[in-house]
């Protein structure tokens, strides 16, 4: 009997083969938004590893959009091509071709990592002008953004819309809209970082109205046949933020509009909130959701061994694992965790006699 981390998941006509995918990670590798040979390798090697989805790194819906100069983009036509050649190689090797959209808000137009992370100056390609909820920097050293008025609010879900029409043409077939971390969409569900005084702030209804507004609208033009996701950060884990409580009411209200998975991770909207990180810490915002909402939800954060994997799968605690800094240690990790259980790996044609 295959055991539950391997068996399939199935989401409207979308198979995976097992229950295991690639988180989106970003990468910092892209030409003026274009992904390069770089994201066929990186994404490539995961698909022949096993991996049942796919997710390519958080894609910008606009230019100022991204967290970096050297971040996916999905604002222009050009950059379909490129992701449509990763989505073909995904596919062939069995892993179903994914991708996140996402807007950073007040946190674009930072360095990548390994050249500090820190936000850029226009001559290190940095943005002329970022926008936010409301004009509160993330951070001393932040630029202040500039308060999204509703013309702003309206480019924002219209690229979104134009964004996931795209990435229709690329072959991808499950959108995860980004909601965490503390960007942009998140930046609007969280009273840390939203204090505005109009329709889209103050109450629960207002601060996810933008959510609700996003989902609707991409749902509308992504065909009924693939899955939406959504990724949330449960959590602010700082007192007066969001909160697990309103993430299960946002789970309930954005699955009657057509979402059908909550990826559930946690933090990242203020940059002095102290997260306990060990394993499995955020499964439980999946579980709860999961019980609370009747939603499909996604478990994240330091999941790194078959026999925890497939305890939270068996538990009934997430649909799937979502699993991201482990894929960077080891490509093949559902290889080897299929061993590990006793089921058949699922290898490519080209690894069976080595195997």
């Amino acid at each position: 009997m295959t055991c539950p981390l391997f068996s399939p998941f199935r989401q409207r006509d979308i198979e995976m083969r097992n229950r295991i995918a690639v988180s989106p990670m970003c990468t910092y590798s892209c030409n003026a938004g274009q992904a390069t040979d770089w994201h066929l390798a990186h994404l490539g090697a995961r698909a022949i590893g096993g991996a049942g989805l796919v997710m390519a790194e958080a894609a910008a819906v606009l230019p100022e959009g991204r967290i970096s100069p050297s971040d996916l983009g999905v604002w222009q036509d050009g950059q379909v091509e490129p992701l449509a050649r990763v989505f073909r190689f995904l596919k062939e090797y069995g892993a179903v071709p994914a991708i996140q959209l996402a807007h950073a808000g007040r946190k674009a137009g930072t360095m990548p990592p390994w050249e500090g992370g820190r936000p850029a100056d226009q001559q290190q390609g940095g943005w002329p002008e970022i926008f936010a909820p409301s004009a509160l920097p993330f951070d001393r050293g932040y630029v202040t953004p500039t308060e999204l008025d509703t013309a702003g609010i309206e480019r924002v879900i219209a690229a979104f819309v134009s964004a996931t029409q795209r990435m229709l043409d690329a072959g991808a077939e499950v959108v995860e809209i980004h909601s965490a971390h503390g960007y942009l969409l998140h930046q609007f569900l969280s009273p840390l970082s939203n204090r505005r005084t109009d329709r889209y702030g103050g109450n629960f209804e207002n601060r996810t109205r933008l959510v609700r507004e996003v989902v609707s609208a991409v749902r509308a033009v992504w065909p009924e046949r693939l899955p939406l996701w959504l990724r949330i950060s449960c959590t602010d884990w700082v007192d007066g933020g969001w909160n697990p409580e309103e993430s299960v009411e946002l789970a309930r209200a954005v699955g009657e509009l057509g979402v059908d998975l909550i990826d559930c991770s946690s933090g990242g909207a203020v940059p002095d909130a102290v997260i306990p990180a060990a394993a499995d810490f955020q499964v439980p915002f999946a579980e709860k959701i999961r019980q609370e909402s009747g939603l499909a939800t996604g478990a994240v954060g330091l999941i790194t061994e078959a026999k925890q994997a497939e305890a939270i799968i068996a538990g009934e605690r997430a649909d799937v694992v979502l699993i991201g800094r482990e894929f960077l240690r080891r490509p093949q990790w559902p290889l080897a965790a299929a061993i590990e259980l006793g089921e058949t790996p699922p290898l490519p044609r080209q690894y069976e006699r080595g195997f």
